[in-house]
């Protein structure tokens, strides 16, 4: 007796050979390459030091000028210096009070869009983005951590998982 799964299996097997072959083309100016998952930063520590390490992140009350911390991206963690944008999982580790972090370009204006949300005391919270890199050879993306309240802390984890170029 031949069971409802494997009809299925059996189905499914010959509509997928009756289906053309067909190439996966890109298009568009630029070409998407993966990495291995790479951490880049974490203001934890952890092995971590200079521009890639401690101190945790201070947010600024919105009515000061923004303290944004900066980091180079190209030529670390297998980003060659000719990628345009850099594909990255943003966590945010254990903030002080709710807010968000927001990722733009080094150089250019702050964005009113984050990147990613939390709330006080959340053990973790990360979220993907793809985010275009400046050409500023030293400093390539700009973070900053945005909350309500003066003075609150957290800890950045930025993981490198692609670039475009």
């Amino acid at each position: 007796m031949i069971t409802k799964k494997a009809v299925r299996l059996l189905l499914l097997g010959a509509a997928a050979s009756l289906l053309p072959a067909s190439a996966a083309l890109a298009a568009g100016p630029y070409q998407f390459f993966s990495v291995p998952p790479c951490r880049i930063v974490d203001t934890r520590g952890n092995g971590f030091t200079g521009l890639f390490g401690p101190p945790s992140l201070v947010s600024v009350p919105p009515s000061l000028p923004p303290a944004p911390r900066n980091f180079p991206i190209r030529g670390q963690c297998g980003i060659p210096t000719t990628a345009t944008a850099a594909v990255l999982n943003v966590t945010f580790v254990g903030p002080t009070a709710a807010g968000h972090i927001s990722i733009w370009p080094f150089g250019s204006t702050m964005p009113n869009v984050s990147t990613v949300n939390a709330a006080a005391g959340e053990p973790a919270i990360a979220n993907g983005a793809i985010v275009p890199l400046a050409a500023d050879p030293s400093l390539q993306i700009s973070v900053q951590y945005v909350a309500t309240t003066a003075t609150p802390t957290t800890n950045l984890v930025i993981d490198v998982t692609g670039y475009f170029q």
